[in-house]
């Protein structure tokens, strides 16, 4: 009986979204050995991609809603993390920032990509309940709270990129959860309203510094900016990426391309769209956003088929987490959006966001391999 049951899991096993996902980190660990090929980073990337693999598999053959039940555990175990982090000597300092812990032969471990996963399954638990009517205003508290506390922490490191990853998860399950629309409108007049308030308030005042100011204005005038100061990131970005044209004007081995050159700021992470530009052009760039595309299609039609409310909330909050945190690195890489240093998804160099998202990944092939149990 174990036996047929296996074998049926198997059948449903989605490998469909699980080669893609692998194709996305194979070529991203290409990518990241073009960048970058005497730091062997692409080496690190390939041994955690085969971790990432087991603990996905792991993941997708446990029962979905087992995971759930232990969400309050894993939240608190992902604060204490956090909290760790901040501890000097244990977390890392790297460009002012204390946000790793190391890992010896791997490199580091960010526990603000692992925390991603239990707090989206703690606002799961606690939105994922059978309703007959919009949410309240308490409840929607509570689902603040829940994102609260990480957010607090990781802006104590302080890292406002990876903060900003978060509120998508929140916003995304809220939207599923019958929230009022006049709650909907009402926030978005109140943010659009609140960013040039916040924007002239935080320049009188000195919350937003000169090179936070500046990143915003190369963005608003790239041709104005200062292109070999706080500009320089945006403008090599742009540079890197228009010279691939439509086909990829580099060759692997080229050492006249701009991460070769060491031009590109930080090419294996937040750039490694840039690189991917410059080194199979338009025609791979819209590739890779087509096989973003179909992954994140696979995953929202697992989440249509899901046999609860609660696997159906944490499957589209990944959804909305990784659309977030693709169009924002993209946007990085185009000079459209200001640099702060968001990971392109199973693409960007590090342990720990390739981990984060094929767990998440395994999440979702766990609640496609029950959708027929009630």
């Amino acid at each position: 009986m174990s036996a047929i049951l296996e074998s049926k899991r198997l059948r449903d096993f989605d490998w469909v979204l699980t080669l893609l996902a692998v194709a996305i980190a194979l070529f991203g660990t290409w990518m990241i050995r073009i960048a970058t090929p005497e730091m062997g980073y692409w080496r690190k990337q390939l041994i955690g991609l085969g971790i990432s693999l087991v603990l996905m598999l792991v993941v997708a053959f446990t029962d979905y809603r087992k995971l759930i039940h232990f969400a309050p555990a894993f939240y608190v175990f992902g604060l204490l993390l956090l909290a760790i982090v901040l501890v000097p000597g244990i977390g890392l300092k790297i460009n002012g920032q204390r946000c790793w812990i190391g890992i010896p032969g791997l490199g580091q471990f960010q526990p603000s990509e692992f925390m991603k996963i239990p707090t989206v399954l703690m606002l799961a638990r606690y939105f994922g309940r059978p309703r007959q009517r919009p949410l309240a205003v308490r409840e929607m508290i509570v689902g603040g709270l829940i994102l609260a506390l990480p957010i607090s922490l990781i802006l104590l490191e302080p890292d406002a990129g990876q903060a900003l990853t978060y509120f998508p998860l929140l916003a995304v399950i809220l939207f599923l959860s019958a929230v009022r629309m006049w709650l909907v409108v009402l926030a978005l007049v109140v943010g659009t309203l609140s960013v040039p308030a916040a924007w002239f308030v935080g320049v009188r005042t000195g919350a937003i510094k000169p090179y936070q100011q500046e990143r915003i204005n190369v963005i608003l005038d790239p041709e104005n900016a200062d292109r070999k100061g706080f500009g320089y990131h945006t403008w090599q970005s742009i540079v890197t990426v228009g010279k691939g044209g439509v086909t990829g004007s580099v060759a692997s081995d080229d050492p006249a391309s701009q991460s070769r050159l060491k031009f590109l700021p930080e090419p294996q992470t937040d750039f490694i769209f840039a690189v991917t530009a410059e080194t199979t052009g338009f025609i791979g760039t819209s590739l890779l956003l087509l096989a973003y595309a179909v992954m994140l299609t696979k995953l929202i039609a697992g989440a249509r088929r899901a046999p609860d409310r609660t696997g159906m909330l944490v499957i589209m909050a990944i959804v909305g987490g990784l659309a977030f945190q693709i169009f924002i690195n993209v946007g990085m890489a185009l000079g459209m959006l200001p640099v702060i240093g968001v990971p392109l998804p199973l693409m960007s160099a590090g342990l720990s966001a390739v981990l984060a998202t094929l767990i998440t990944i395994g999440f979702a092939i766990s609640v496609r391999l029950r959708r027929f149990v009630n």
